[in-house]
């Protein structure tokens, strides 16, 4: 198993109750320019999840709740609004690598995107190892140098 450290802060996650307001807050107060938006599912009218552009490749992503009791899928039932986890910068190459590296350590994945994997730290935090599958897929915005 060679899977190399991450390499930065890919993502800070934050799961919210009025997304409106928190994109207000985070671009009109703190100035981050919105580099996605993604719809939800099923109302392509409305966003799920407005991504703020932090520098540097990473990004700040305000995830909707539908349900500010639900946790989202993989977080644990705790942790249903607030900070949802921080994903680490890992290479496409490099997953497979890191899949077995958490197999030999023990540690599970609690959930899996076609970008990302989520594992939980020995006090419960979520925490993702994520990629894009190359430069040409990424928004202009998060793509490394």
């Amino acid at each position: 198993m060679t899977a190399e450290a991450p390499h930065g802060v890919h993502h800070v996650a934050i799961a919210v109750r009025d997304l409106a307001a928190l994109e207000a807050f985070y671009t009109r107060v703190l100035g981050l320019p919105v580099s996605r938006r993604w719809p939800m599912e099923g109302d392509e009218q409305r966003d799920r999840s407005v991504w703020c552009d932090l520098g540097g490749g990473a990004f700040l992503a305000l995830e909707r709740m539908a349900d500010a009791e639900v946790a989202p899928e993989g977080a644990p039932a705790d942790r249903a609004h607030g900070y949802l986890m921080v994903a680490l910068r890992i290479t496409p190459a490099a997953r497979s690598d890191w899949e077995a590296r958490l197999a030999a350590a023990g540690v599970a994945v609690v959930h899996r995107t076609a970008y990302t994997l989520y594992v939980a730290d020995p006090e419960g935090n979520r925490v993702g190892l994520s990629h894009w599958p190359d430069a040409a897929g990424q928004p202009a915005s998060q793509k490394e140098g």
